[in-house]
């Protein structure tokens, strides 16, 4: 008697012990599942970028796809010192791309960022282009001269590169002469139709807006003792409510394929 009771407490032991495995085993199945699920619901995040990233950060967007096809991109394109107002406003914005690091310095200073996110990762330089089919010019003193009667320059309150054209005349001493002829646009991409129109005889842009170009030409290229160099930050915003998918994106920005892409339109990579 006392063997049967203990081969059925053995049964019983076993039954639970097995009922125990299998109830753990769909619970980690469970929360497998929801995992899986939480990562695969669509996301979206909106990347407020400077207009002179246009084109590179839409094959960005077509490469990130490929390795996150759950997170949709969408952009805000426009003047630095724009997008950092809309962001100080409290527009929804998760990823930000400057110009400059000035921008960028306002936002941290203000708290506005997820500080360990950002990176100086990318440098521009600063050119003289005209139409290419103008021989007007030959380099950036020709624009105190008459030989040019309008020049197209960034806002300089809100757009970096009229910034730092700015700061270009200023050391070169021909600030005041070019002043009169300047017209003001809202950012570099409205500089650069104008010289691609020959609505201006003459423009101050990044390189890579004139390498994407083929109806400007650069006449000379601002000599890096006249202005600040030109590093482009990105960081993610702190009021992100999709921070997880935003520190991924940027750090997408900061790899290897990113590297090739940015290089391709005339980036100068610095990590």
């Amino acid at each position: 008697m006392k063997k049967i009771r203990k081969v059925l407490w053995m049964i019983l032991v076993i039954a639970l012990v097995t009922a125990l495995v299998a109830c753990q085993e769909k619970s980690t199945e469970k929360v497998q599942a929801e995992q899986q699920g939480i990562e695969e619901k669509p996301v979206t995040l909106l990347v407020s970028a400077a207009a002179s990233l246009t084109e590179a950060m839409e094959e960005i967007k077509g490469a990130y796809a490929q390795e996150r096809p759950q997170v949709e991109i969408t952009y805000n394109f426009g003047s630095s010192g724009s997008l950092q107002q809309q962001i100080e406003q409290g527009a929804g914005v998760d990823v930000f791309l400057s110009a400059a690091t000035k921008q960028m310095n306002g936002l941290q200073e203000k708290g506005l960022i997820i500080e360990d996110t950002r990176k100086d990762f990318l440098e521009n330089k600063v050119v003289l282009v005209v139409p290419k089919d103008s021989t007007a010019v030959s380099s950036f003193e020709d624009l105190a001269t008459d030989k040019l009667q309008k020049i197209g320059l960034g806002e300089p309150q809100s757009v970096p590169v009229g910034q730092y054209a700015e700061e270009i005349l200023t050391n070169l001493k021909i600030k005041d002469k070019v002043q009169s002829k300047a017209v003001y646009g809202k950012d570099v991409k409205q500089v650069l139709s104008w010289v691609e129109t020959g609505n201006v005889d003459g423009g101050i842009v990044y390189g890579t807006d004139a390498q994407s170009s083929d109806k400007v030409k650069i006449v000379e290229t601002a000599p890096e003792e006249t202005h600040k160099p030109v590093y482009y930050p990105a960081a993610v915003i702190k009021t992100t409510k999709n921070e997880k998918e935003a520190k991924d994106f940027v750090n997408f920005l900061y790899s290897d394929k990113a590297k090739s892409i940015f290089e391709k339109y005339g980036f100068v990579f610095n990590l």
